[in-house]
C-alpha cells in the first residue's frame, strides 16, 4: 500500500476567492510539483532535548509551496504539490511511475542515492527533471551523475571543503580523523581526506571507530564512554578532531572527552551544513519563524534543501510565466537563474554536474561560527565554485 496525497494550492484562484470572484480564470498557469519520499523508522536522538523527527523534508516542501503561491497569486499561477510518501518496505519505483503517469515531470526526490538512481533510470523519467534534496554522495555528481537530476543538497565534497577552508583560515592544519562504521561515514571520511590533500593540510591520525556505544543514561555507560574515549584519543598531537558519524551514533561523545583539550568538528561539534536552526543572517530569522509556526519545530538541513528544490521550480515558473516542465527546466539550467535562499548570495546550478552552488554554514549547536567560502579562497568565476568539484575536476559525463 502506498501513502499518496495531493496538496493543491491555487495561487491566483485563492486570491480571487478571497475577493469573492469566480474560480480560476482560463488563462491561469498550472505548475505541478511532485514530492517523492519513503517512510523510515525515526532516528532516536541522543538527547531528550531533541525531538524525534517523523516529518523531515516534507515540511520544507509544504512551506515552499506556500511561498511559491504567494507570488502565484500576483501573476496568475496555480502551484500544486503531488505529495507521495511510500511506506517502509513498499516499492518507490511503482510510486514514481504513478506520479509520472499523472503528468508530473518536476519531481523533488527525498530519497537515498540508490533509490534516486533507480527512479532517474525509469523510461518514464527520461523527460522529467528530478531535484535531489537528500543524497550527499559524491558519486551522484561524478561517475553516476544523470542528465535528468539536479542537486540542492550539498555533496560530501562541498561540506568537507567548507570545513577545510575554515580550518585553514584558523591555521588548524593537523587533523585527527575518526571514521564511523556506516556507509555515509566512509563516504564523508573519504571527502575529508580529499580536502586535506587539496588544501595541503595533514591528517596526522586516521582511525576507525570500533567501539559499541553503551547506554549513556546509566552510570556504567558514562564510565565506559569516558574510559574508552580517553584511551582512543591518546594519539600524536593534533589541532582538531574531525569525526565522520552521519548516523549520530557516537560523535557527540567525543566532544569534551578527548585526552588532549582539542575542538571537535565534522558531523558533531563544529558542523558544516546547508542549514542550521541557529542562523539568523540574511533574513533567515523570518524563514525560521515561519517554519516553526508550521511544523512546531526547527528547520533542519534536509527541510531546507527540500524547500530550496520546490522554490527552485517556483522561481523558474514565475520568471518564465510558464507551467511547461521543459521551459522551467531550461531556465533553471540557464545563466539567468538565481534563487534567494537566505544565505547571502544568489544560488544557481553548475552546468557540469547539476550541483547547486551555495554557501555552507559552519555552526555549533548554538551559534553560527562562519560561512564558507572563506576569504582568500578565490575563483576565476565565483568563489562558490571553490567548494566541491570544479569544472576542470569534474568526472561527470552526461
Amino acid at each position: 500500500m502506498k501513502l499518496s496525497k495531493t496538496i493543491i494550492t491555487t495561487g491566483f484562484a485563492c486570491f480571487l476567492a478571497a475577493a469573492g470572484s469566480s474560480p480560476t480564470p482560463a488563462w491561469a498557469v498550472d505548475v505541478a510539483i511532485g514530492y517523492l519520499g519513503q517512510q523510515e523508522p525515526p532516528r532516536e536522538p541522543l538527547s531528550f532535548i531533541e525531538p524525534v523527527l517523523e516529518d523531515e523534508g516534507i515540511q520544507g516542501a509544504q512551506l515552499a509551496l506556500k511561498d511559491n503561491s504567494t507570488t502565484g497569486r500576483l501573476v496568475g499561477q496555480n502551484f500544486t504539490l503531488d505529495e507521495t510518501i511510500v511506506p517502509e518496505g513498499d516499492d518507490p519505483l511503482a510510486a514514481a511511475r504513478e506520479m509520472l503517469g499523472r503528468g508530473v515531470k518536476l519531481i523533488v526526490s527525498d530519497l537515498p542515492a540508490d533509490t534516486l538512481l533507480a527512479v532517474a533510470a525509469l523510461p518514464e523519467a527520461g523527460d522529467a527533471l528530478i531535484l535531489n534534496a537528500r543524497a550527499k554522495d559524491d558519486s551522484l555528481r561524478r561517475g553516476q551523475c544523470r542528465a535528468n537530476v539536479l542537486h540542492t543538497m550539498p555533496s560530501h565534497a562541498m561540506l568537507a571543503d567548507a570545513l577545510g577552508q575554515y580550518l585553514v583560515f584558523k591555521r588548524w592544519t593537523r587533523w585527527f580523523l575518526v571514521e564511523g562504521p556506516g556507509e555515509g561515514d566512509k563516504k564523508l571520511a573519504e571527502a575529508i581526506r580529499r580536502t586535506a590533500k587539496r588544501y595541503n593540510t595533514r591528517i596526522v591520525v586516521d582511525k576507525p571507530w570500533t567501539f559499541e556505544t553503551g547506554n549513556r543514561r546509566t552510570d556504567s555507560g558514562a564510565v565506559n564512554e569516558r574510559s574508552e574515549i580517553q584511551g582512543f584519543t591518546q594519539v600524536d598531537d593534533y589541532d582538531i578532531l574531525i569525526v565522520a558519524d552521519e548516523g549520530d551514533q557516537f560523535g557527540e561523545y567525543l566532544v569534551d572527552r578527548t585526552a588532549r583539550p582539542r575542538p571537535v568538528a565534522g558531523t558533531q561539534g563544529l558542523v558544516p551544513t546547508a542549514w542550521s536552526r541557529v542562523t539568523e543572517n540574511w533574513g533567515g530569522t523570518q524563514l525560521q519563524r515561519r517554519f516553526e509556526r508550521q511544523a512546531g519545530r526547527g528547520m533542519t538541513e534536509r527541510d531546507h534543501t527540500v524547500w530550496l528544490a520546490v522554490r527552485t521550480i517556483g522561481e523558474a515558473a514565475t520568471r518564465t510565466n510558464s507551467g511547461d516542465p521543459k521551459t522551467i527546466e531550461g531556465f533553471i539550467r540557464g545563466p539567468d537563474f538565481a534563487l534567494g535562499g537566505f544565505k547571502g548570495q544568489p544560488l544557481s546550478f553548475r552546468p557540469w554536474d547539476g550541483q547547486m552552488r551555495q554557501p555552507i554554514l559552519i555552526a555549533n549547536p548554538r551559534m553560527l561560527v562562519s560561512v564558507s567560502p572563506q576569504e582568500g579562497f578565490l575563483h576565476q568565476v565565483t568563489e562558490l565554485d571553490s567548494l566541491g568539484d570544479d569544472r576542470p575536476e569534474t568526472q561527470c559525463k552526461f
